[in-house]
């Protein structure tokens, strides 16, 4: 067994990170800042917690279970894991997360040079992600080191660009804040938890996590108590990276609006401010890094996918798997980066927060035996009133459904599903106790 030095733990937490830096960790913060306004500060705590705090958790979660999350979500039973599983590759795949790098940097890599007669047609868009994702299919059809190479040089440049705006705008700062806009005037907490959930990135932990733990074992890693604190330290490392990546964008969108005025997308606001900071080569070197690192991003998104859909449906080949999502993808993508935000908001609103409490729940396993019960109660009690979430999030959630959830405590602030998936757990718990399921710890 192998024990890695300091700089190779350091090493494997930025390969983490940089797993984790996509279009969404991108465009996201700056949105926050500038729309949340005098809240900004609440608002990006609450936005850490859930685009920062979950993810380090989920990737320990999997660390100390040492198994996928098939294996945890299969706790119900292996057909539940299997259909769990597909969801959230589904979910970071095809549906949202890989046409979200195709939009992304068609918003922030062609669109601002474009005219205005240019930018406002749908055939730029259709061309961009047609060349983005056939370069996607490209290399996930064939596996190259040139990838993880060009990730490895491209992430650092990543960081370092972001320091630089950041940093420019503390030294030199523009105008500052406006005021708070929609749901941060009266809730910038609950509002910035669950912004959060649109970064996408505690479900792809889920994921991370075995292919760290898979990494560690290719060094001959393979003890189970360093392979614990191995992957918890690369996960501090990564969690810490996102946060002042999140905290220094989510900063120059807060002190932006007096200088270059309010947008409602992500990628206008810190595509403005490159420029208003360092000028059209900031502009272009910004537009230029980020391009790059979500076709990396989009290249794993749709290997991974494809790969756990290969293995559950062997009847089409890997192949046939990555054409099959990478046609679907482009067809996504081409709905728009904002209209792909709006249809997202419902799912992932009615499906963090029973993965959440199962992630909750798989490290708490110990105390309980891991009863099926506890897991099935726990998140369907979650999913009740998660389910509201989404649909209020898509705009038809009926009036008598609010009237019963909105009484929960910490509904306002997002947290409404909490209370009631531990109350959900404790039943399942008293109820494998009468059907004597197992011994319990």
């Amino acid at each position: 067994m192998t024990k890695l030095s300091f700089g190779e733990k350091i090493s494997v937490g930025f390969m983490l990170f940089a797993l984790f830096l996509g279009a969404g960790n991108i465009i996201f913060p700056p949105q926050l800042g500038q729309q949340a306004g005098e809240h900004f500060w609440v608002a990006i705590f609450a936005f850490l917690i859930t685009g920062v705090g979950l993810p380090l958790l989920g990737v320990i979660t999997v660390a100390k279970s040492g198994g996928e999350l098939e294996d945890m979500a299969g706790k119900i039973s292996p057909a539940f894991g299997i259909f769990f599983t597909a969801v959230v590759y589904l979910t970071i795949g095809p549906l949202f997360a890989l046409p979200r790098t195709g939009t992304v940097s068609y918003e922030l890599g062609v669109k601002p040079f474009l005219s205005e007669t240019a930018a406002a047609a749908s055939w730029p868009l259709a061309i961009f992600t047609v060349i983005f994702f056939l370069l996607t299919t490209f290399f996930a059809l064939n596996p190259s080191k040139l990838i993880d190479r060009v990730g490895k040089i491209l992430t650092p440049i990543l960081l370092l660009v972001i320091a630089a705006l950041a940093i420019k705008a503390i030294v030199t700062p523009m105008d500052g804040p406006g005021t708070a806009t929609g749901s941060y005037i009266d809730n910038a907490f609950g509002e910035g938890f669950k912004q959060g959930y649109l970064t996408m990135d505690f479900l792809a932990a889920l994921i991370f996590g075995i292919v760290i733990i898979q990494a560690l074992k290719g060094k001959n890693v393979t003890e189970k108590a360093t392979v614990i604190k191995t992957t918890v330290f690369a996960a501090f490392v990564a969690a810490i990276g996102l946060a002042l990546v999140y905290l220094s964008l989510g900063y120059i969108g807060s002190s932006s609006f007096q200088t270059i005025g309010a947008f409602e997308q992500g990628s206008d606001i810190i595509t403005n401010s490159a420029n208003a900071l360092y000028g059209q080569f900031g502009n272009i070197l910004l537009t230029a890094v980020i391009v790059l690192a979500c076709l990396t991003t989009s290249i794993g998104l749709l290997t991974a996918a494809s790969e756990y859909f290969n293995k559950i449906i062997p009847a089409l080949s890997y192949k046939k798997w990555v054409w099959i999502f990478a046609i679907f993808t482009t067809f996504i993508a081409n709905i728009g980066l904002a209209q792909l935000i709006t249809f997202s908001l419902p799912v992932l609103f009615f499906i963090y927060p029973p993965a959440i409490i199962l992630m909750l729940l798989t490290l708490a396993s110990k105390w309980f035996g891991d009863s099926k019960y506890v897991y099935l109660f726990g998140m369907l009690f979650t999913a009740i009133w998660s389910l509201y979430d989404g649909l209020a999030a898509a705009g038809i959630a009926p009036t008598w459904y609010e009237n019963i959830v909105s009484g929960m405590p910490l509904f306002e602030m997002g947290l409404g599903w909490l209370i009631p998936g531990i109350i959900g757990a404790i039943i399942g718990y008293v109820i494998s106790l009468f059907v004597n399921e197992k011994k319990h710890a």
